[in-house]
């Protein structure tokens, strides 16, 4: 998989693996490591996504919290660690996902969608607080409509529309929009209040 070829959160959230797998004295990055760093971003969509898809995301944060403390560590200084095997596998895997879909660019969903079928760590992790393809494919699919992935600064565009509009239907299906039922009264005098402005207009 071609880094070059990564939108621009998940390069970032790469790179933040790499420092967290540093930080932690590990050998090797691993997926986890990736999980934890794209669960962390803060403008990053992973998070909503999953919560989305119907995962206990809390929960999974703090499992692979656990795991990565349990991660093998190595004494005295070491400048650079590396992919793991499992790591490049997945990898492998998000790269097929996303040229299933016809994008130019690897976004990080494709990541996530590929930790389902992990046979390892994250993929045991993911699958048990609520993971699974169906809902995740279903969750993408409405992040991204019909619209594919072309270019490094896709997934923050989206991003970026999501923090400045409000999706409507989105939140309808939350229940978060005010109930029009019930309101016939101020409904009443609104449109009483826009048709005198309307013949005043007019007048």
């Amino acid at each position: 998989m071609r880094f070059d070829k990564l939108t621009t959160p998940f390069q970032q959230a790469i790179q933040d693996a790499q420092s967290l797998a540093l930080g932690n004295d590990n050998p090797y990055i691993e997926p986890l490591h990736v999980l934890a760093a794209l669960l962390n971003q803060e403008d990053g969509g992973s998070r909503a996504l999953l919560q989305r898809a119907g995962v206990r995301v809390p929960a999974l944060v703090t499992a692979i919290q656990k795991s990565l403390d349990h991660l093998p560590k190595v004494e005295g200084e070491h400048a650079e660690v590396q992919g793991s095997r499992e790591l490049t596998q997945l990898f492998n895997l998000t790269d097929k996902e996303a040229a299933k879909r016809g994008d130019s660019f690897i976004a990080s969903e494709m990541f996530l969608l590929a930790c389902v079928s992990d046979k390892g760590d994250a993929g045991r992790i993911f699958k048990q607080h609520g993971a699974d393809r169906a809902h995740l494919e279903a969750a993408i699919d409405a992040l991204r409509g019909s619209d594919k992935v072309d270019s490094a600064d896709a997934e923050g565009s989206r991003e970026a529309l999501k923090k400045y509009t409000l999706d409507l239907t989105e939140r309808a299906r939350l229940g978060k929009l005010d109930p029009v039922i019930g309101r016939d009264d101020e409904i009443r005098r609104a449109i009483q209040v826009l048709q005198r402005r309307t013949k005043n207009n007019h007048g």
